[in-house]
């Protein structure tokens, strides 16, 4: 399965993005830049209608699959809270049935959002894998349509916010990319080829669930335990096969962030934006930070999406007056 949509695929996924929601804006941000050593244009994407980016590529899939299956019972997905929130979301655009499963002590938020949006919470397994099995036998059981986390339709949704990040700031050197399941990686190479840039893309997973990193280095797919507590939109015990061969291609490089930098990221972007970042929302400044002397970064206009925003109260406090590491 190609996950690289053609620009003509992205133009189109775009319009139907934008006929739910407005792009969202990028800023570079000055005590940001300072803490970076370089120019740094943040990508919020925790301003969408979920408050995270997968909302973009949900619409785009839902739209597609209802377009060749108008008469669908409902659709179920399997999610630790932002692709949930994204199936429901365009589910109910459709006033179609959503069911989302969840593993036991998800996010105590994002699964009051997916109710609030509609979807029928089952909550199953310990970790994602455990849902995403699940899901799968339910929706064989129950006649449902299962809605994937990584496919070239949520790819050209996604993507549409590259493009908007690219058409504002063509210039830039670096950017990185949180790795949960790939999509947002993908989207991002997508339309660094479709735009003809030359833009280094770099992926950055958990140091806590480093199955697409062990994989890119061993040249073959890897499974790894996921024991983060804090970055739970990357924790992937198991890679998705198709985007790990587009990260196997064409990643720069992956690197992994400890909870501690992601704790850390959280707070520099309070304190210098003052918008709140979910863990995985932070992981790309974590990886910038991290790198921040590499000739890749230090000079460099760098590209940071801030992909999500959607971590429970309790914890956003905890994190931010430094109670975790």
């Amino acid at each position: 399965m190609n996950l690289l949509p053609s620009r003509t695929e992205l133009d189109a996924a775009a319009a139907i993005v934008y006929g739910a929601m407005q792009a969202t804006p990028q800023y570079s941000w000055p005590l940001l830049n300072d803490a970076l050593g370089t120019e740094a244009w943040v990508k919020h994407e925790n301003h969408t209608p979920t408050g995270a980016f997968k909302v973009r590529g949900g619409l785009v899939y839902m739209h597609q699959l209802m377009q060749r299956e108008p008469g669908l019972p409902g659709v179920i997905a399997a999610t630790r809270g932002n692709h949930g929130q994204a199936v429901a979301y365009a589910a109910r655009r459709h006033g179609v049935r959503a069911v989302i499963v969840v593993p036991h002590g998800n996010s105590v938020e994002k699964n009051a959002a997916v109710r609030a949006l509609g979807g029928e919470l089952v909550e199953y397994g310990d970790d994602f894998q455990a849902s995403h099995e699940y899901a799968q036998a339910l929706a064989r059981r129950e006649g449902l349509h299962m809605v994937p986390s990584c496919h070239p339709d949520n790819v050209a949704g996604v993507a549409s916010y590259w493009m908007e990040l690219f058409h504002a700031q063509p210039a830039l050197a670096t950017v990185f990319v949180p790795i949960g399941q790939g999509s947002g990686f993908c989207a991002a190479i997508a339309a660094r080829e479709a735009l003809g840039l030359r833009t280094r893309v770099i992926g950055v997973v958990s140091g806590h669930a480093t199955a697409y990193l062990d994989s890119y280095r061993s040249g073959e797919l890897r499974e790894a335990p996921s024991t983060t507590e804090l970055a739970d939109g990357m924790a992937c015990r198991r890679p998705h096969a198709g985007s790990l061969e587009v990260v196997q291609r064409y990643a720069e490089e992956v690197v992994a962030v400890s909870d501690e930098e992601v704790a850390r990221a959280i707070r520099l972007y309070y304190r210098a934006t003052h918008n709140l970042a979910e863990g995985a929302g932070a992981a790309a400044l974590a990886a910038a930070l991290r790198l921040k002397h590499d000739p890749r970064v230090a000079g460099c206009k760098v590209g940071l999406p801030l992909t999500g925003a959607n971590v429970d109260a309790d914890k956003a406090m905890r994190v931010l007056s430094e109670v975790l590491p």
